[in-house]
């Protein structure tokens, strides 16, 4: 019979688990190189990529919108997406969410302006098709979102010893 004391096995749980797992198998030493966090935004941002062509196919493609606006919509709705896995499942967040979300839309508002519009509307204004456009800035965005994230967005904020005193002794 389990005790009330143990905590609950969650998904989040067995996926950063999973996530650890997998790389203590890495080869080469990479198993040193490569933190769990970073397999774990691959796999959360590969599917939140996935979905952000797939509504911009959709916008584009298929109703015609135009690019810039095709993006935007499908930008935000894949990091609205990414920002939920990646505080729940990867980074294993309970800082207020506020602040984060501050934190984060700052980050992507910078990311969006650099990666999407500059390097991505940049490539497609140069003849590039959108998709490989949208590719290209995403392999750029990954590096910057990864390391934001995990510097910044969801630091851990490592709490102060506290002081013993006579009376606690």
């Amino acid at each position: 019979m389990h005790e009330l004391s143990e905590t609950a096995d969650t998904i989040a749980d067995r996926f950063t688990r999973w996530c650890e797992s997998v790389v203590h198998r890495m080869p080469f030493g990479l198993n040193r190189l490569v933190p769990p966090t970073f397999l774990g935004f691959a796999l959360i941002n590969s599917g939140t990529f996935a979905a952000d062509l797939a509504l911009l196919t959709v916008l584009h493609g298929w109703f015609e919108l135009p690019v810039w606006s095709s993006v935007t919509v499908a930008y935000v709705c894949a990091f609205g997406l990414s920002f939920v896995l990646n505080r729940t499942f990867n980074f294993h967040s309970h800082a207020p969410v506020g602040r984060q979300a501050a934190v984060y839309i700052v980050v992507v508002v910078v990311n969006y302006l650099a990666f999407i519009l500059g390097i991505g509307s940049g490539l497609t204004a140069l003849g590039v098709e959108y998709h490989v456009s949208r590719l290209l800035a995403g392999a750029c965005e990954a590096v910057y979102m990864y390391s934001a994230m995990r510097w910044v967005v969801f630091r851990r904020v490592v709490e102060p010893e506290p002081e013993l005193t006579p009376d606690a002794m």
